[in-house]
């Protein structure tokens, strides 16, 4: 097991620093977008005081789609849940890869010590703290509640601390353009909606792991603040979050753009060249073994 481990990890090192960085790079633009409203259906997410996760996550997730629809008629906005459904994780990463999104925002909101309060953005990466795994459990446990999850996700097992923790090294090929886009987000928080920053953090999500494209995990506010909670389940407070994302958005967006007009992406090991590096990329993803729980 350790030898298969280490035997991918080095594989991957060597697949993702031998991208192409001559000038025949494609030019990087954002023309697809998916947003990823968490939980559904069945899957509550956590609970508040009188809310739940998977509502207030779908309001907000589609008041953000309806405002990058208006400012940019040319950028394809396609949402995982419109209505109150349950949808897999791996599902959800599979309708961005399907239609080659460039950005994927997964929607979400918090849960801890009722002190606990402020929004936080995550990329696929290593848990920096036990705050973050804790986090990062409590979001890929939404799998326990599909069928056959064992086999679908290589027997990973959500509540062991090793799964998750080995899971996390896996880290994301688009590492830079996600935590670029993460600090925007977060900015626009703190300066827009006057939230408290809680930063950019790293963890090893499902939902991230299974994209190609930048991705980022936002965790909106803690439902289980009362004054995080109330903000969050008013109309104002949902239009100013999706608000924020949008500035934030739009900054990005320009900023690929610059980035792309006759130049190429600086980001030479987080930009996958082709749609076949894409593929192959998804391939390795697949192939790649998770923990299994112990019996």
């Amino acid at each position: 097991m350790n030898k298969l481990f280490i035997s991918t990890i080095l594989l991957l090192s060597i697949l993702f620093t031998s991208f192409s960085t001559g000038n025949n790079r494609p030019k990087y633009q954002i023309r697809t977008i998916v947003i990823d409203a968490g939980h559904g259906g069945h899957d509550t997410g956590c609970l508040g005081s009188s809310s739940q996760e998977k509502h207030i996550a779908l309001s907000v997730s589609l008041k953000l789609g309806a405002l990058i629809e208006k400012l940019f008629p040319e950028v394809n906005v396609i949402y995982t849940r419109k209505t109150d459904v349950f949808i897999e994780l791996h599902e959800r990463a599979a309708i961005a890869n399907r239609n080659k999104a460039d950005l994927f925002i997964c929607i979400h909101c918090n849960s801890g010590p009722s002190a606990a309060f402020g929004a936080e953005t995550y990329v696929m990466g290593l848990h920096k703290t036990t705050d973050n795994l804790s986090v990062a459990k409590r979001e890929n446990s939404s799998i326990l509640l599909e069928k056959d999850y064992k086999s679908k996700y290589d027997g990973f097992d959500p509540n062991s601390p090793e799964a998750n923790i080995i899971f996390s090294l896996y880290q994301n090929t688009f590492m830079n353009q996600s935590l670029n886009f993460a600090s925007l987000v977060q900015k626009q928080f703190e300066q827009n909606a006057g939230r408290f920053n809680r930063g950019v953090k790293q963890a090893g999500f499902l939902v991230l792991f299974k994209t190609a494209m930048p991705s980022v995990l936002i965790e909106l506010g803690f439902l289980t603040n009362r004054t995080d909670e109330k903000f969050l389940t008013s109309e104002k407070g949902q239009d100013v979050m999706a608000n924020s994302m949008l500035k934030a958005f739009k900054e990005y967006k320009s900023d690929t753009a610059k980035k792309a007009g006759g130049q190429y992406n600086d980001d030479n090991q987080d930009v996958a060249d082709s749609e076949e590096e894409k593929r192959l990329l998804l391939r390795m993803k697949r192939k790649m073994i998770l923990p299994l729980k112990n019996s």
